[in-house]
């Protein structure tokens, strides 16, 4: 059973050009450019990653190295006593002493009849291919992490620079209310509760302070460094271009995704190992050549008459285990069943990712541009009613409203700001980041047309 592929995607322009790996640059900030790049190239949990691809291809070594004969040296050296009393039952009983020595090889081989040897080697490279499709994703979420983390920093920094001016205009009211105490227009309640919202504006402004302390401690951990001396540079979200992204073909998204590419990789793997299990019920062949030369004195060791060989074949074939090589097949092949299933869930949930990615792109878009909107009535809204309140034609519960209402859309706005910023690094997370799998790679054989199924190994 094959998973489906979409022709385009719903909220898509399947035509449109796709990212590549030099996405960063597409938000126009150097800083962020600088501060990805570095993320990925100091990021310590992407260092473990890189360790185990050492690993991963030393195991994998070591599975080749069944293929090849074992040679081995050895050189001995011995000298005994042998009491006189073994050799006569009656004295005089005389002690005989001897020496021996000896060099040689021994040649090891089992023949690959049935293939067992290669197919474990076989599962050796796909796990190493697997580990390096691993770091892969796990650079491309680094990556988003650190953009996000970055554009958190920026927003708590607009949204402190907002509280200042609230606490700015707020302070301007407060002196107006003031104003109005004096002649009798106003009493001490809308001072007290203009005071409030003075002392409220200024209260959020702590908390905001400690987000982009936190958010630069993040930041300098992700770049795998001390959080000491760590500095940002930017102060807010407004440089940065929010950039349009493209989906493509729906097809294609088979070859850019990390995770999709690990899975086959583990299906590779297992199927290598059910053919390793299915081979191991087969006859196995073994070959040994020994070799050398002994003597009992050194002077003799290199003689041709101190020469000794021999030759060995053997046959071993399993009759009874108890039932070991059933259960490690059937092990080997149930994991295989596991893994056809989680290749296919990594293609269906890759896809949507994309969709949702594409969702949150657009809404956010269209949330941004509602929010600005409002925030543009609110501002029109606060003027004139600070001009009507000096002009003594509206009460201050109306002033005070209109003005919480500003405030609450400034934020918002903001807000929106940084959903539309996460929604585009979602929607380059969900299409690979950049990656791309090789050229003669396995997965190619799935991007199939539109409306096709992609086949599982």
């Amino acid at each position: 059973m094959g998973v489906p592929v979409p022709a385009a995607y719903e909220q898509g322009y399947p035509s449109a050009p796709t990212i590549n790996a030099h996405w960063p640059k597409l938000f126009r900030s150097s800083e962020l450019d600088r501060l990805i790049g570095s993320a990925v190239e100091d990021n310590l949990d992407l260092a473990s990653a890189i360790a185990r691809i050492t690993e991963a291809d030393a195991q994998a070594a070591a599975a080749r190295s069944s293929l090849f004969p074992t040679l081995d040296g050895s050189a001995t050296a011995q000298r005994s006593q042998s009491p006189g009393t073994l050799s006569s039952d009656t004295g005089p009983f005389t002690t005989s002493v001897s020496n021996q020595f000896g060099a040689g090889l021994t040649a090891s081989y089992t023949i690959d009849t049935w293939g067992r040897y290669r197919s474990l080697h076989a599962a050796g490279l796909a796990t190493a291919e697997a580990v390096r499709f691993d770091r892969d994703a796990l650079a491309i979420s680094i990556a988003g992490s650190t953009a996000n983390t970055y554009f958190g920093i920026m927003a708590a920094k607009d949204r402190i620079a907002l509280q200042q001016e609230n606490i700015s205009l707020a302070s301007h009211i407060l002196d107006a209310i003031k104003a109005r105490v004096s002649v009798g227009t106003a009493s001490a309640l809308d001072i007290a509760e203009q005071e409030s919202i003075v002392a409220s504006q200024k209260a959020a402004v702590p908390a905001l302070e400690q987000q982009v302390a936190q958010g630069r401690t993040q930041l300098a951990i992700l770049l795998g460094r001390p959080p000491e001396g760590f500095t940002i540079k930017g102060v807010s979200l407004k440089p940065l271009t929010v950039p349009d992204l493209a989906a493509g073909l729906p097809s294609t998204l088979l070859l850019r995704r990390p995770d999709i590419a690990r899975a086959e990789a583990d299906l590779r793997t297992a199927e290598a190992n059910v053919e390793a299990a299915r081979a191991a019920y087969l006859p196995s062949f073994d070959l040994t050549l020994k070799g050398g030369n002994e003597s009992r004195t050194l002077e003799n060791m290199l003689r041709p008459d101190a020469a000794f060989a021999s030759a060995l074949g053997s046959m071993t074939a399993p009759i009874f285990d108890g039932g070991a090589l059933d259960a490690s097949f059937n092990q080997q092949s149930g994991r295989r069943a596991e893994l056809i299933a989680a290749y296919r869930k990594s293609i269906v949930s890759a896809f949507g990712d994309v969709e949702n990615a594409l969702i949150a792109v657009k809404q956010s878009r269209r949330q941004e541009q509602l929010q600005a909107a409002v925030v543009d009535a609110s501002k029109r809204a606060y003027m004139i009613s600070e001009e009507r309140l000096r002009a003594g034609t509206i009460d201050i519960v109306t002033l005070l409203t209109v003005q919480q209402n500003l405030f609450q859309a400034e934020e918002a706005l903001i807000q929106s700001r940084l959903n539309r910023l996460q929604a585009a690094i979602s929607m380059v997370q969900a299409l690979g980041g950049g990656f791309e799998v090789a050229a003669d790679a396995a997965i190619r054989q799935r991007a199939v047309a539109p409306k096709q199924a992609v086949s599982t190994p």
